[in-house]
Parts: C-alpha cells; sequence; structure tokens
C-alpha cells in the first residue's frame, strides 16, 4: 500500500486567515487546535491530518478548493461531499473516508460516479414529470426543452466559451471591473463593422446581417441596452466558438440549435460583462450581496444573480447556487442548480417556496430557510422585478428572481445574516412538484404523488379530500 501524501498548506491556510480577517486563536479554536499547533502548521513544520483536512473542507470548502491539492485530495472532497447526502444518514468518519481513498481508490472513484448516477436519475424523475404535467404524450421534447436540459446537464458553465469571452472583456475593459457601454459600442462599429441605431420600431434587438446593422430599442433599461450590445458582439467575435459547442452538442433539430446559439449567445454576453475572475472574487469578497455586485459590474439584478450560478469552472467554483426565474402564473422560465435541489420542470413549483411571494411584492428581497424531502436545507433569496417596455402601450414585464444556497455556505451568503440556521422552528419544508413530492401532511398540496395511490372517504374530510396509501 502507498502512502498518502503528506500535505503542507502553510502559505494556503495563512492566506486563508488573513482573507477571513481571523486571529491565529480564532482559527485555531474553529479547526479545534492549539496555537502554537496552528503556527507549526502555517510555518510547514506540520502536515495537515485527514481530521483537519476534513474540518477544513467544511469550514471553507471554497477556499479549501483552491489549494492545489492532487488527484487524492480532489477524489477525498468528491468522496465527502457524496458520503455527505441525506440518503446515508449520519456522515462517516474523516478518517474512513481517508483509508476508502489510500486504499480503494477506484472503488472510492465508482462510489461517487454512482452517487452522481442516483442524482442524475433523480432529475430523469423530473422529466416524467414535465411530461405528465404538459400531457406530453410522445415524451418528445420541444426545443426549448431539449436546449434547457443540455444548459442543465453542461452544469451551466460552458469553460471553452467562458474563457473566450473573459480575454475579449481584458480588450475591452483595461482595468474596469466590466467593459463599458461605449467600449462594446466602439469595438462593435471599429473592430467588426457594424453601424448601430437606437429605434424603439424593431424589437428589442434586430441585426440585419447583410447590412451588419443593429438597431436596440431605447426604451429599454440601460442594463438592458448593454447586454444587448454584448450579445450581438460575442455573435460576431465569437461566433465560431459558439458553432463548435452547437455542432457538438447534437440537438434533434435545426430548431434546437438555432436557440443554443442564442442561449450561448448570451451565455458568452454575461462572461464579457461579468468576468470570471473578477466577478468571483468581487463576489466573495461582498458576501453575493447581489445589488452591490450589480453596481459595480453594471449589470441588471437578474444578469448578476444567473452569472453567479455558472461560476463551475475547475479550481475556481464559486459557492453552489440554485436560481431561477418565475413569471406571474407561477411558472419557471429559467432555472439551474449545483445544488442537490431540482426544480420543478413544468410549472406547478412548490407554493410554500417564497420565490412566488415576491413576484407579488417587486422591489423588495425576501428571505427564506427551506428543507427539501430529503432533509437539505437551504436559504434562499428571493426580489420581485418590474421590467419597464418604454411605453404605456405595452404593460412592462412582471415577474420573480431567486438565488439560494445549501446552509453549508450560509457564512459566503449576506441574505442568510439574521437567520437561524438550527433551530427548525422557522424552517419551510417545500417540496418539488406536488406530483413527485413525497410529504403528506402538506396543506398546500395540489395534486397527489404521481407515484402513490390515494384512498377516499366519504365521511372524512382534511386539507385534501383524500389520504395517500
Amino acid at each position: 500500500m502507498s502512502a498518502r501524501r503528506r500535505l503542507f498548506a502553510g502559505e494556503a491556510l495563512r492566506s486563508l486567515r488573513d482573507a477571513r480577517g481571523l486571529r491565529q486563536a480564532t482559527l485555531a479554536e474553529q479547526i479545534g487546535v492549539s496555537v502554537p499547533y496552528l503556527s507549526q502548521l502555517e510555518n510547514d513544520q506540520r502536515p495537515l491530518t485527514n481530521a483537519l483536512i476534513e474540518r477544513l473542507a467544511q469550514l471553507f470548502p471554497l477556499d479549501w478548493q483552491e489549494l492545489g491539492t492532487d488527484r487524492t485530495e480532489r477524489l477525498m472532497v468528491a468522496l465527502r461531499e457524496a458520503a455527505a447526502d441525506p440518503l446515508f444518514g449520519t456522515p462517516l468518519p474523516p478518517e474512513q473516508l481517508a483509508r476508502m481513498v489510500e486504499q480503494q481508490p477506484a472503488l472510492a472513484e465508482r462510489f461517487v460516479s454512482l452517487h452522481e448516477a442516483y442524482r442524475r436519475t433523480g432529475q430523469r424523475l423530473e422529466m416524467v414529470d414535465e411530461a405528465l404535467a404538459s400531457d406530453n404524450v410522445s415524451g418528445a421534447r420541444l426545443p426549448w426543452e431539449e436546449v434547457r436540459d443540455w444548459f442543465h446537464f453542461a452544469n451551466n458553465y460552458v469553460d471553452a466559451l467562458d474563457r473566450s469571452a473573459e480575454d475579449l472583456s481584458a480588450q475591452l475593459r483595461g482595468k474596469a471591473p466590466s467593459p463599458s457601454h461605449e467600449a462594446v459600442e466602439q469595438y462593435l462599429r471599429n473592430t467588426l463593422g457594424v453601424s448601430l441605431t437606437y429605434a424603439g420600431d424593431a424589437g428589442l434587438r434586430s441585426f440585419d446581417t447583410e447590412m451588419a446593422h443593429l438597431v436596440i430599442d431605447p426604451g429599454q433599461p440601460v442594463e438592458s441596452r448593454r447586454f444587448h450590445l454584448a450579445h450581438q458582439l460575442v455573435s460576431l467575435a465569437l461566433r465560431d466558438e459558439i458553432l463548435t459547442v452547437v455542432e457538438n452538442a447534437h440537438l434533434s433539430n435545426a430548431a434546437s440549435r438555432q436557440l443554443l446559439f442564442v442561449g450561448l449567445c448570451n451565455y458568452a454576453a454575461g462572461a464579457l460583462l461579468m468576468p470570471y475572475d473578477s466577478f468571483r472574487s468581487t463576489a466573495r469578497r461582498l458576501r453575493h450581496d447581489i445589488d452591490r455586485i450589480a453596481q459595480i459590474f453594471g449589470t441588471s439584478f437578474e444578469q448578476t444573480c444567473h452569472r453567479l450560478s455558472t461560476l463551475q469552472r475547475d479550481g475556481a467554483r464559486g459557492v453552489p447556487f440554485f436560481f431561477c426565474r418565475v413569471d406571474m402564473a407561477g411558472n419557471i422560465t429559467k432555472r439551474h442548480s449545483a445544488t442537490r435541489l431540482q426544480f420543478a420542470r413544468f410549472g406547478g413549483a412548490c407554493p410554500l417556496w417564497i420565490v412566488h411571494e415576491a413576484v407579488a411584492v417587486p422591489d423588495r428581497v425576501l428571505v427564506q430557510l427551506a428543507e427539501t424531502p430529503d432533509g437539505v436545507r437551504y436559504v434562499s433569496m428571493a426580489k420581485g422585478l418590474v421590467k419597464p417596455s418604454g411605453t404605456f402601450e405595452r404593460p412592462p414585464r412582471r415577474f420573480a428572481v431567486a438565488l439560494g444556497c445549501e446552509t453549508s455556505h450560509a457564512d459566503e451568503f449576506i441574505y442568510a445574516d439574521g437567520l437561524d440556521l438550527t433551530s427548525g422552528r422557522n424552517v419551510t419544508p417545500i417540496g418539488m412538484s406536488c406530483r413527485i413530492c413525497p410529504r403528506e401532511d402538506c396543506d398546500q398540496r395540489a395534486f397527489p404523488p404521481s407515484d402513490r395511490a390515494i384512498a377516499v372517504d366519504p365521511d372524512q374530510r382534511g386539507v385534501v379530500p383524500y389520504r395517500l396509501d
């Protein structure tokens, strides 16, 4: 049996402590060692033990992934996350996980893969829920559904395109956090040969490919206008990269491929305006205060939330967030989750989720501590938004966006401040969709679960006119 590589991480520990503003005594107390022992760790006089590695990974998951550890350490992190699933009950001690990684690495890798397959199977069940809800007997997905699923299984991150947009952003923005409106316009005009007009008679954005002429509706908010400019810029400047991704996606029809092209242009536009490294570091420094981040990068509340859900670069991941947008009818029109929470795929989202209340209360941030049927708790932030149309003749668009993370990342999420994360008194029990939710005592249930039989007693009536067998 080969010995596990001894991990010395003194400089990384000091950097972590400085970034968090922690004194040696405070960090020593948090990880359960004495101050002299921590001093020896920081001066590389002692290696980290398995127990300390586990404790640091639990306390500082984002910082710990950046310590540049080898394949064994990465497998250890993946195994720890998989084994911590509430499905398995009490998590295994770090010593047992470390022994598995050391002695049976192939078995550990297969366990991680099996757990990922289990999660994917749950997501496939949601596809069945979608088919039932939409009466889609044939099971064939519509183009927008196929594209939505492509982004979902790509984990909402496209590495090659993200990096290309980041490089292009560096050319345009100089030392600024984000390319200015003027810089994007100049690049379109001077480098790409695009003529530009602001007029309100051609939709939100219209581009004549033959004349290379772009028309933008001036009635939109400034953040929307700049995003449309960025969309057109990347659709021309990064066209080859985007088409390569589309070709390799193997979608079933032309409409799906065209929708994916548009979606990838939107993705690249977000990466251009909010370049990965600077956006991620700013978000972490501000503890993901969305309004403050949006002010720095000149983006809208929704654009900022959406970008936060895409920070999945290997070795520099952001907080695993879920993100969605919900319209006035409760339909989920955008969604992605890097967490264990998975959305209902066709409307019918849980009415107990705070995002539905936020739709009716625009420009106010609502916060919720929620628990899913698997026992995982989440901190959710939701805000109702009104997107003006620029004219009395067309009503503004109203919707709400939600962003949230598991409570293990609450220290990184400013919206968790003030919540009691340990008590069960203020936890809202939510589900994904009534058709796949196993809760039997929910006062808001609209339909019975699709996999459970019901019994009806004409002489007894509860909140719903049946009980689950």
